[in-house]
Parts: C-alpha cells; sequence; structure tokens
C-alpha cells in the first residue's frame, strides 16, 4: 500500500486527471525492457479519487477483459519491483480521454478479447495490455481522424511512425511458450519476422517514446519505488 499512497501523491502533483502508469511486472532485461504493463489512471475532472482503466488477462488463459480498479489493486500482482514510470499527456489529449474513460463503453470499440502476450502491434487478431492502452490513446491524439476501430487506431500509428520494441525469440522458445502457454501466440506475426526470430510487440518502453517523440508536450516521470529494509 506504500507504493500506491505514494503514487497518489505523484498523480495528484501531476494537475492532470489522466496519467498513465507503467509497472514492473517482471524482470525483461535481458530484452532491453523495463517496465511491463501499462494502465490509465483517471479521476473526476473536480478531484476525488483516482481509478485505473486496464486490461487484464484471465489467469493465463488466452481471454481478456476491461478492468475499473483502485491504485492499490495496480500493485497486488506478484511485482518484480515496485519502481514506476507516468506518462502525462497533453491536455487536448486529456480532454479527449476523460469522458470515454468515465463513460466505459467507448472504451471497448478498441477491445479485442482475444489475448496474447505478445501480439503482434499491427494485427488484430490478439491483444496485451499496452496494445490496448496505445491504440486508446492513439484514438485521443487526433481531431483530424475519427478513430473508432483498431484497424484506423494501427493505420494511425502506421502513418506516425510507431515503432515496436523487438525481442529476439528462438524457435524453441516459441515452441515452448505456444504449447504450454495459452496467453502466448506467435501465428499474427509475419513470417519473415517470426522465422528471423524478431519477435515485435507493443512495450511500456516503446510508447513512451513514440510519443515523447511527437513533441506534443507529454510528461514522463519516474517513480522509484519503496526500497526494501535490511533490518
Amino acid at each position: 500500500m506504500q507504493t500506491a499512497e505514494q503514487l497518489q501523491t505523484k498523480l495528484n502533483e501531476t494537475g492532470s486527471n489522466v496519467v498513465v502508469v507503467g509497472r514492473m511486472g517482471q524482470d525483461l532485461s535481458k530484452y532491453g525492457l523495463r517496465y511491463t504493463h501499462f494502465g490509465i489512471m483517471f479521476r473526476p475532472e473536480s478531484g476525488g479519487r483516482w481509478r485505473v482503466a486496464h486490461l487484464l488477462n484471465d489467469c493465463g488463459t488466452d481471454r481478456s477483459d476491461l478492468w475499473y480498479e483502485g491504485l492499490g489493486n495496480f500493485f497486488l500482482d506478484d511485482m518484480y519491483r515496485f519502481d514506476a514510470v507516468l506518462l502525462i499527456p497533453p491536455p487536448a489529449v486529456v480532454d479527449r480521454l476523460l469522458p470515454k474513460l468515465q463513460a466505459g463503453r467507448p472504451l471497448r470499440a478498441l477491445h479485442t478479447p482475444r489475448y496474447n502476450m505478445v501480439a503482434y502491434p499491427f494485427s488484430t487478431r490478439y491483444e496485451n495490455s499496452n496494445t490496448w492502452v496505445l491504440e486508446t490513446l492513439a484514438a485521443a491524439s487526433t481531431t483530424e481522424t475519427r478513430i473508432s476501430s483498431r484497424e484506423q487506431a494501427q493505420m494511425w500509428l502506421k502513418l506516425n511512425g510507431y515503432q515496436p520494441s523487438e525481442m529476439n525469440i528462438g524457435p524453441m522458445t516459441r515452441l515452448g511458450g505456444r504449447m504450454f502457454k495459452a496467453n502466448v501466440a506467435f501465428d499474427d506475426h509475419p513470417n519473415e519476422l517470426r522465422y528471423n526470430d524478431r519477435i515485435q510487440t507493443v512495450s511500456v518502453d516503446s510508447v513512451i517514446h513514440f510519443f515523447d517523440e511527437r513533441n506534443e508536450g507529454w510528461k514522463i516521470i519516474e517513480l522509484p519505488g519503496p526500497q526494501a529494509r535490511r533490518f
């Protein structure tokens, strides 16, 4: 709970009513990645209690759903570390995103229940938590194009130069993941990438890099977690 309280204090200090927050659920340093899971934190315009909207996998199955939870639940999973990263949208994006977060139903237009931990970013066959956040932010980032489907969100991301993270995953690892884990699949990845051990997916790191490079006023804050006491 100390981490949730620390996060709430920092969220209040941002002055924004929508903040995207990443956590460290596991160690992905061998792939050059730091954070593993994104959620969108929000509160009413008048202030009040923060909540998080995020996509969660149903206990290792190939299914997912969108959940609304309190801040404390965001860190209840078995965390690798309790560090967090905050991605603060510019005011115009907040104004477009907050009503959708409060209504709930509009967010489901960009949700695919078939879950894949390593979903390919430019396919709609599967989805993971970070893909949903990326496409939701994309839909709120433009007024020139109305984005109401995953196909439209992915087209906008391609046109605007989004680059996914790439992991080197060999055939034996892929085979083991596909055979023994229902929430891991590789059949949505292009053959020319998959058979060269190049697995591309949406990561917290790649989302932060994409919006930071757009120079639209997105802000990034890293929040170290509580340090373990030695005695």
